[in-house]
């Protein structure tokens, strides 16, 4: 389902406004709320929102686990790191627990071996249902989510629900939520606004399936809900907009 906003302004407040309901929800009825974080520039109004006073004051951050949808394999400290964007902008600003917090990288180990130690963060918290109360991600120009980039191997991942592989292309390692478990989630929001999003957008909700070009066309939650929330400048060239 498409949400489309006037502005990126409106869309990071209903964005907020989804994450502080979810939040709520999930803490009344279960006792805490599991969430994934996305990386990348466009959630940055976002996360700046979230640790203001009129909306963190609203969480009962104790009962809040984080986590991240991928990495890329850096450590904490560096400026290509989601973790150190998203510390900077929301979780250095609210009263989360360390110990609640699972950054998708650790000093001494390989990015595969971190890979199924990170799946096991997830099963401790979650159980084996691994059932997250609310996803958020990212869509590149190309259609990807997460670090799952067109024609790489990870699109066809079944079982694990964490993966890690070298991307050539970026002469780097990535580690990344997969598909199987993103799509386990009770509600995913993509984050998408500008022009340069317009044609993965159109070709992702609209176009054939073709998965191996457009990997965020795989996230179709198994039973949970999933939002496009968009900007008017994506929504171009859309034939339902």
């Amino acid at each position: 389902m498409k949400r489309i906003f006037i502005s990126t302004e409106e869309l990071n407040e209903n964005a907020a406004g989804t994450f502080i309901s979810s939040a709520l929800k999930a803490i009344n009825e279960k006792g805490s709320f599991t969430v994934v974080l996305t990386g990348g520039s466009s959630p940055e109004g976002l996360y700046k929102l979230l640790a203001s006073e009129t909306y963190k004051s609203k969480i009962d951050w104790n009962k809040v686990y984080v986590f991240w949808g991928d990495e890329r394999w850096v450590p904490l400290d560096n400026d290509l790191s989601n973790a150190k964007m998203s510390s900077k902008t929301l979780l250095s600003h609210v009263p989360i627990p360390d110990e609640n917090v699972f950054p998708m990288y650790k000093d001494g180990v390989t990015a595969v071996e971190y890979a199924v130690e990170y799946e096991q963060s997830i099963r401790t918290i979650l159980g084996d249902e691994g059932k997250f109360d609310l996803i958020l991600l990212g869509m590149g120009d190309d259609g990807h989510t997460a670090s799952l980039f067109p024609g790489e191997a990870v699109l066809n991942e079944k079982t694990k629900w964490v993966d890690a592989y070298w991307l050539a292309p970026q002469n780097m390692y990535r580690i990344t939520l997969t598909a199987p478990l993103i799509n386990k989630a009770a509600k995913i929001i993509v984050i998408a606004f500008g022009e340069k999003k317009a044609p993965a957008l159109k070709e992702v909700t609209e176009g054939e399936y073709n998965p191996e070009k457009y990997p965020m066309q795989l996230i179709k939650p198994e039973t949970g809900e999933l939002f496009f929330f968009v900007d008017k400048e994506a929504t171009k060239g859309l034939k339902n907009n």
